[in-house]
């Protein structure tokens, strides 16, 4: 039983996608559908950069799903591989899940690029520079973790922003919350303990404005039942019904990312198999952490497509 799973923020590089754009013309397409519903050149900034410019998170997310749904366009379109026949769940990381929704036919292709412009840059908007940050913090458990946010807080947020594998972790709040965060996770025992190089702090309290103003536009966005479950994000569940996304994808501006248990669950349901669509392999080394008997893949070349079809059609 095989689940598809879909890349977050981190696993964007200049270039990704650019075998599948030129081996494939349907690939083509989907770069350009995302371009007109944006109404800017984006597979330029994919390609061509500057990193600035792609690592600007009003670019990341939407170049994230584009890359995916290239991907799995040619599926589709080259390998007549029909995500309900061969796919029991799908699931992804942030951003991801709006890929998952996508390729699961509850979000179009151009509304999951429009709302995912928008949702940079609310998350862009809600914490001026400098103020937030984000941590990730390996080697410790997660009660461990709780404890340690919750002393490094001192009145200011500090929180849990991704739970994403077995000793790694990720925190989010402002910075000089996470600071302390670092400083005391070192002294517990962290293996290791860094800032990450993000442009705000996701999944923290701090985004609440941006959660209270993507809210409305979520209400108003056309979301369908997806064709197969889809593990979501803040509950850990699987979730087949597109209305219900509405609160769940407004709930995790702020909420945390729950993919090791999301992980443990589909594993739990049978999945024996994950295939990461797009760009990168993050996931891959967060599911063989988790789940370690899940055979894995991931599928962002025109040879890893090729291959897949051949003995998954």
């Amino acid at each position: 039983m095989k689940a598809f799973l879909f890349p977050g923020q981190g696993s964007q590089q200049i270039g990704m996608g650019r075998e599948v754009y030129d081996a494939f013309a349907c690939a083509r397409e989907v770069f350009q559908e995302v371009n007109e519903a944006l109404k800017q050149n984006l597979t330029k900034i994919i390609f061509e950069g500057p990193l600035e410019d792609l690592t600007q998170t009003e670019n990341t997310q939407p170049a994230l799903m584009t890359v995916s749904m290239a991907v799995m366009r040619v599926l589709e379109k080259e390998g007549n591989y029909s995500l309900p026949a061969h796919v029991a769940y799908v699931a992804g990381h942030s951003l991801g899940e709006y890929s998952a929704l996508c390729a699961a036919g509850a979000l179009s292709l151009s509304e999951a690029a429009r709302l995912l412009k928008i949702r940079g840059q609310l998350m862009q908007q809600a914490v001026p520079a400098g103020q937030g940050a984000m941590a990730a913090i390996l080697g410790l458990e997660m009660v461990d973790i709780e404890k340690i946010v919750k002393a490094a807080a001192e009145g200011e947020v500090c929180q849990i922003a991704n739970d994403n594998s077995p000793g790694q972790v990720v925190i989010s709040g402002q910075k000089e919350a996470i600071e302390r965060a670092i400083e005391l996770s070192k002294e517990a025992g962290a293996k290791r303990s860094l800032l990450l190089n993000v442009s705000a702090p996701f999944h923290c309290a701090l985004m609440q404005s941006a959660q209270d103003k993507m809210e409305k536009i979520l209400s108003e966005a056309t979301i369908e039942d997806p064709l197969v479950p889809v593990m979501d994000n803040v509950s850990a569940e699987s979730v087949q019904e597109g209305n219900a996304f509405r609160d769940l994808l407004t709930r995790q501006m702020t909420g945390r990312v729950r993919w090791r248990e999301s992980l443990m669950h589909l594993e739990s349901l049978g999945v024996n198999m994950a295939v990461e669509i797009g760009a990168g392999k993050v996931l891959t080394g967060l599911v063989k952490r988790t789940v370690p008997e899940m055979e894995t893949l991931a599928l962002g070349t025109p040879e890893d497509i090729e291959n897949f079809l051949k003995t998954n059609s």
